[in-house]
């Protein structure tokens, strides 16, 4: 990463990527009748929403380089927190769901903390701790959800 520029193009995309994602997830679960994990998935889109437009927002006065979808670089195939598609099957069950949902949240995270810990810009530096917050944020209540599941409970205890 080498300009904030560059960071906040990435961010933009992997966050849209996300809230588009989750909120096929919860479109599924929910049509599946799975309305608890249905709804996490859509706090969790909700999320990247405002993250989305963190960044937008952060973008609004530097000129952001266009970067189309095919010349992004990331650790895998898909921008890390684009959840894996199959979990839109309405017949997949709530455990495999959350860890679906665990997978992703975590590979944003880690991509983030990738950039904050190779970043040589003080300015990127501060934005990626940010983004790396928040996300541990999301690591952590879904690791309460997969606990909760794990216990045959609904959700998790506030």
């Amino acid at each position: 990463m080498q300009t904030v520029e560059e960071f906040l193009a990435y961010s933009i995309h992997l966050e849209k990527e996300a809230a588009e994602r989750f909120g096929e997830l919860a479109d599924a679960m929910e049509s599946g009748g799975n309305r608890e994990v249905g709804q996490l998935f859509r706090r969790l889109s909700d999320y990247s929403k405002l993250h989305l437009a963190d960044a937008r927002a952060r973008a609004g006065f530097r000129e952001i380089p266009e970067i189309s979808p095919d010349e992004f670089v990331w650790p895998d195939l898909e921008s890390p927190e684009a959840a894996a598609i199959w979990g839109t099957d309405p017949m997949i069950g709530r455990a495999e769901a959350l860890q679906i949902a665990l997978a992703a949240e975590t590979a944003g995270y880690d991509y983030y903390k990738h950039v904050l810990d190779t970043t040589e810009d003080p300015e990127i530096k501060i934005l990626a701790k940010e983004f790396v917050a928040e996300e541990a944020g999301h690591v952590a209540e879904l690791t309460k959800w997969i606990a909760a599941c794990q216990a045959g409970q609904t959700a998790p205890a506030n």
